[in-house]
């Protein structure tokens, strides 16, 4: 009987793979937002210092850089929020994050058209980015009441729902 090979753990990418990915997730925001679906994915590579090889190895089709897009910005907006609640009382961590929300939702909506052209229905798309960007809100709102600086009949979806309607 033949040994069993271990499975390596997959591999973390290296630094300056790292640094050339969020460069062009970076660029392609700004592509997006002043270009729509059509930003030429050549000029974000030419912009982010990549060859166009790079990027399509990082991103194989527009689609998928577009999701990346959204999903990083999602992804931070979650990061943030574990870090301010970390370094700032309760109230004050809520504050700050929702203020955080509101300018990324704003600058989603400049990329949203994109968004709608390139993948249709994105809310199946990126629904785990959203689940992480509910569980942050319901943290920091828990902490927020624990702490007795709101209400305890607040309902953190309910509150983003109200800032996404006037985010919009």
């Amino acid at each position: 009987m033949p040994a069993k090979r271990k499975q390596a753990a997959p591999r973390k990418p290296r630094s300056d793979a790292q640094r050339n990915r969020e460069r062009i997730l970076d660029v392609a925001r700004k592509a997006f937002s002043r270009s729509g679906a059509n930003a030429s994915l050549d000029h974000i590579a030419r912009e982010a210092g990549v060859g166009p090889g790079t990027l399509y190895r990082h991103f194989p089709t527009r689609e998928e850089l577009l999701e990346a897009v959204d999903r990083s910005g999602m992804e931070k907006l979650a990061a943030a929020a574990q870090k301010l609640a970390a370094e700032l009382p309760p109230a004050e961590a809520l504050r700050a994050w929702l203020l955080l929300f509101v300018d990324s939702m704003a600058a989603k909506q400049l990329i949203a058209p994109a968004l709608k052209q390139l993948v249709g229905d994105p809310t199946k798309v990126f629904a785990a980015s959203y689940n992480r960007i509910w569980e942050a809100i319901r943290v920091l709102v828990q902490r927020a009441i624990e702490s007795g600086d709101i209400r305890d009949d607040l309902d953190p979806v309910d509150l983003l729902r109200a800032l996404v309607g006037v985010a919009s």
